[in-house]
């Protein structure tokens, strides 16, 4: 019987090493599960934080487009006005030289 015993005895000791290597296993597991739900967070964290900064940007960014539109509208209205006023200041100086032309033609201011 005492054969017995120390065979149950030594299948009682394996049990329990056994035991405490999965309650070891465990608690590995446990801090690795742990680590990963707190980089899940930093990384959810780090997300929320980009998205905003990515909000903002983006806002930003459609003003600055807007104002670029604007400015790009006034500026082609201004070219087109100022091509406008060159036109007319062509036109004006020649009829101005035709009309200087004419009165140099004229007896009166014609000098000796």
């Amino acid at each position: 019987m005492t054969q017995q015993g120390a065979v149950l005895q030594g299948y009682n000791n394996e049990l329990v090493k056994c035991i405490e290597d999965l309650c070891m296993q465990k608690e590995e597991l446990n801090k690795q599960i742990q680590q990963a739900e707190e980089e899940r967070n930093k990384l959810q964290h780090d997300i929320q934080v980009l998205s905003e900064k990515l909000e903002c940007v983006s806002e930003n960014l459609a003003q600055k487009v807007a104002s670029r539109n604007e400015l790009d509208k006034i500026l082609a209205e201004t070219e087109a006005a100022y091509m406008k006023i060159l036109d007319s200041s062509r036109t004006l100086l020649n009829v101005l030289k035709k009309e200087v032309g004419s009165l140099k033609h004229t007896p009166e201011l014609k000098t000796n």
